[in-house]
């Protein structure tokens, strides 16, 4: 493996963001080295270009086994280089489910064989992935999980879910949560039960049957000591309660993804792609997911990258099938909509788009950290690339810093573009940025020291 030299770029540091040389020597990275370090190496001059660590997305459906008409470890990892990341976290919503040894081997043989970056699967808590009735064989597959999840089903039994929570205690795992109790839940329900669902005679989806698994989760969460993450958070009472439950010491956090942040259920289409679940919700939602966002509350950014055929999303909002994918437009959304705007502010949701590269390089000059929208630079970087590390055993650095792990992205935050989904990797096409104008582009992926998408070249194998 040659070396390979990056000069000139701003780096992205505990201390903030500044500029520096990097090396890239096997599967390490270096800001110390001298001109002895240099020979054989390959140079990339990055003026004006930033470094960052591999982006995490602790919350993606990779369809295999089981379904892979709609994506595989293949297309999935590919898309997730595209879009910056260098580890994923893929949902246990598969044929077989990873309940046992035996289910869990098939996904980790595919991991092995396609993976193009690093996966870490989660194990189900119930044996059928539905939310009830047995528990998996946690003890057993604990060791090749991340964590035990059965996303897509909330846990309808509050015994079965102590238990569940004791168990990933004492194994050291975590309990990550799709919230949603059927009790609450109406048959048909397909959207938001807001105003658009009534003024357009939808079945809706209400924020209780969120918000009260999240309520009687950190309550067992507390009761058991087990850690706890909170799936796609999507209601202002959700974001109230995990709040509150850090306050009182609960091991605890949460995710939420650019569409609930971006969008309202007034923004709503009669198109499949408006589709997911848990649903895009009220105004008052999104502003209060986005002050969980700048407090902390909130500790991660998640895609949910859910692909499906576009015979599936075809179907209207009553009878699409829920999901959207994200792995490849999730920085530059967030970055044009987030960090460079505040979408809670009209004046500023106005800004002329022509000034966004003065923007980007007054914020690059200031470290990163001042924040000219929503959130800074800084925090965006926190939520993708440290935090999902810190809450998570994931491999890559949480910083660029000397000796880490050669997990990196390379980005030219100065690019404007419109989103075209036929560039996309995944499988899916189903997206709300389709045609839309976001900033931000990532240059280059390296995994393990090795550059596996670029560009220009696409994705480079070994």
């Amino acid at each position: 493996m040659s070396k390979v030299l990056l000069k000139n770029g701003y780096v992205y540091t505990k201390e903030g963001i500044g500029k520096a040389d990097v090396l890239l020597s096997e599967d390490r990275l270096f800001l110390d080295f001298s001109e002895n370090d240099l020979e054989n190496t390959t140079v990339y001059n990055l003026e004006g270009k930033l470094i960052v660590p591999g982006f995490v997305d602790v919350h993606v459906h990779l369809r295999e086994p089981g379904f892979l008409y709609k994506e595989t470890v293949e297309s999935g990892t590919r898309a997730a280089a595209h879009g910056g990341y260098t580890a994923i976290c893929a949902m246990p919503n598969l044929n077989p489910p990873p309940s046992s040894v035996e289910n869990l081997s098939v996904e980790l043989q595919a991991i092995e064989k396609d993976a193009l970056i690093k996966v870490y699967p989660y194990g189900t808590i119930t044996r059928e992935q539905k939310g009830r009735g047995v528990l998996s064989d946690m003890e057993e597959i604990a060791e090749d999980v991340i964590a035990f999840s059965d996303d897509g089903k909330g846990m309808q039994e509050e015994a079965l879910m102590r238990e569940a929570m004791q168990k990933a205690h004492a194994l050291g795992k975590a309990i990550v949560a799709h919230c949603e109790d059927e009790s609450e839940l109406k048959p048909g329900g397909c959207i938001h039960d807001g105003d658009f669902a009534k003024a357009h005679g939808y079945i809706g989806i209400n924020s209780e049957s969120e918000w009260k698994q999240v309520e009687r989760d950190l309550r067992l969460s507390e009761e058991t000591g087990a850690q706890y993450h909170i799936c796609h958070i999507s209601t202002k009472e959700s974001v109230e309660l995990l709040r509150k439950a850090k306050e009182r010491g609960v091991k605890a956090t949460g995710e939420t993804g650019p569409h609930y942040l971006m969008f309202t259920d007034m923004d709503l289409e009669e198109d499949g792609s408006w589709k997911m679940n848990p649903p895009i919700r009220a105004a008052a939602d999104r502003e209060a997911l986005i002050r969980g966002i700048q407090d902390g509350t909130i500790d991660c950014l998640i895609t949910d990258h859910a692909p499906h055929s576009a015979e599936e999303k075809s179907r209207g909002l009553s009878q699409s099938s829920f999901g959207i994918v994200g792995l490849e437009t999730a920085f530059p959304a967030m970055l044009h909509n987030m960090v460079l705007r505040n979408p809670l502010d009209r004046e500023e949701a106005r800004v002329d788009r022509r000034k966004a590269k003065a923007k980007v390089s007054e914020i690059l000059s200031e470290g990163g950290k001042t924040v000219h929208g929503a959130i800074s630079l800084y925090r965006l970087l926190e939520l993708m690339c440290t935090k999902p590390r810190e809450i998570f055993p994931i491999c890559g650095p949480k910083y660029i810093e000397n000796g880490a792990e050669a997990d990196i992205a390379i980005l030219d935050l100065d690019a404007v573009y419109k989103v075209d989904v036929e560039s996309f990797y995944t499988k899916g096409r189903s997206t709300l940025f389709s045609g839309q104008e976001v900033q931000g582009r990532v240059l280059k992926t390296f995994y393990q020291g090795r550059e596996v998408y670029d560009s220009e070249k696409g994705i480079l194998k070994a």
